[in-house]
């Protein structure tokens, strides 16, 4: 299935995986079809672009087209029990992510992050320490550079740091990355997965093809979870956590340790790092087990560590006005995102509640009620929006008080009116974005938009608007 010329090949999905996915098909001299479910104007628009390059593009059908095909590429956004993934499986038609084929054409050896929480800031994070030791990395994967457009480059890589998704994970066959790494397990995607026990499997599958020859950097509970479900790791495996004194990499008063002979002894204090917060300990502890197994230099991980600026979306503070702070973390899709956004924000010295939190989004299939004691002891007050507007603001009413708003900028409104110096107010949403934005990214700018628009209007109208006016810092 690696050599193509004048091969039959189905893509499915048509975003800028599956795009990513044809070209490179193409340029391996492939014969390609392209689908997509969806019609809307911009995919007709790469529609025809993909046509101008040999691509059949086909949009709006959720038909198997006529084709001699010899594998179909899925895309991750693909749900696996549409009529044309049943049609691909009736007809044994072998099926690869894209993730995949962008591994079987890459040069250069991979370090594979996955979990349910931290991935995108530990792929940042590996490859930026690989930087850092004078090698030539780039991030890649679901962190939003298709593997298969890294692949279609035709460049040599010393090290690829890539974001793998449970979804892309589920189409796997020969995928076996040097390093594959496991940040943590915690309820996600419950509205594609009958179980968690089958999500937590899909996340295992990162070390399905490795040898003993190879590493698994592993979050020491999430490896017990693994030990319990009988997922086997045949790689050499070196564990991290915040929590468990008994991880190879462990949290000691405010310092990364290692018990590890290849790095023994203090790694890190905290203080010298700009990431904040129990996850981000726990991401820095991950990327310094890759450095680790990979043997690079401990003064250049540490480096790399320390001048890391967070990317966007994630607890980024959009704004401080009236000794009030925004706070941006759209990228916290499921409850125990949130659960760790809440725990990262400054509390204020007499222990009050002083958080106002806006969520909501596209349901995922969780139990909101998880986050009922940190609601309790730290939110002042929650607006909610979206499709779970109702069914959060049921489970969460007991807590902290609830308000269904239907936008962001109306939450804004209603949380920047009643916020009072030293208060936050927190984009943490528990819930995809895709009933009413376009990603995790669309929905952090907008409300990045609302919470400048407030601002703005609050500066001509102080008198209009609760706290009073006050300085504006970014």
């Amino acid at each position: 299935m690696d050599h193509w010329p004048g091969q039959e090949v189905l893509v499915v999905g048509l975003g800028s995986s599956g795009r990513a996915a044809s070209r490179l098909l193409r340029l391996l001299e492939a014969h390609v079809t392209a689908i997509d479910g969806a019609a809307t104007d911009d995919l007709r628009r790469e529609a025809a672009v993909l046509a101008g390059e040999g691509i059949r593009a086909l949009v709006g059908t959720q038909e198997l087209p006529v084709g001699d095909f010899v594998a179909a590429v899925v895309s991750p956004g693909v749900p696996p029990g549409i009529p044309v993934m049943r049609a691909i499986r009736q007809r044994g038609i072998p099926v690869i992510s894209e993730l995949e084929l962008g591994w079987r054409q890459v040069a250069g050896p991979m370090v594979a992050i996955t979990g349910t929480n931290g991935k995108t800031t530990t792929t940042e994070l590996v490859a930026r320490i690989c930087e850092h030791a004078g090698l030539k990395a780039i991030a890649a994967g679901n962190i939003g550079l298709p593997l298969c457009e890294v692949a279609r480059r035709r460049e040599t890589w010393d090290y690829l740091a890539v974001e793998a998704s449970s979804f892309q994970l589920e189409a796997i066959d020969q995928f076996q990355p040097a390093v594959a790494l496991l940040m943590n397990l915690t309820p996600d995607h419950l509205d594609r997965y009958d179980s968690l026990e089958d999500y937590f499997r899909a996340k295992g599958r990162i070390f399905k093809s490795q040898t003993p020859d190879q590493w698994a950097v592993v979050q020491w509970e999430a490896h017990q979870v693994l030990r319990d479900l009988g997922i086997p790791i045949a790689a050499q495996v070196i564990t991290f956590s915040a929590r468990a004194d008994a991880a190879d990499l462990f949290l000691d008063e405010g310092v990364i340790r290692s018990r590890w002979p290849g790095w023994p002894g203090p790694l890190l204090s905290l203080q010298q790092a700009r990431l904040q917060g129990a996850h981000n300990v726990e991401n820095m502890m991950a990327a310094l087990g890759a450095a680790l197994v990979l043997r690079l230099p401990l003064a250049a991980a540490v480096q790399a560590l320390c001048s890391y600026q967070p990317a966007p979306h994630r607890c980024e503070r959009v704004a401080e006005f009236g000794g009030v702070q925004f706070v941006n973390d759209s990228k916290a899709t499921n409850v125990d995102a949130v659960r760790q956004a809440l725990l990262a924000m400054p509390a204020p010295e007499d222990g009050r509640a002083n958080l106002w939190l806006i969520a909501g989004g596209k349901d995922k299939g969780f139990s909101y009620g998880e986050l009922g004691p940190v609601l309790a002891s730290r939110v002042r007050g929650a607006f909610v929006l979206g499709e779970t507007a109702r069914r959060i603001c049921g489970e969460w009413q007991r807590f902290t008080p609830c308000t269904s708003v239907k936008s962001l900028l109306e939450a804004v409104d209603k949380a920047g009116r009643q916020a009072r110096q030293g208060d936050v107010i927190l984009l943490s949403p528990a819930c995809s974005s895709f009933d009413m934005f376009q990603n995790y990214q669309h929905r952090g700018e907008m409300f990045r938009q609302a919470v400048l628009d407030w601002i703005r209007q609050r500066t001509r109208c102080p008198q209009e608007i609760g706290a009073g006016a006050g300085e504006v810092r970014p």
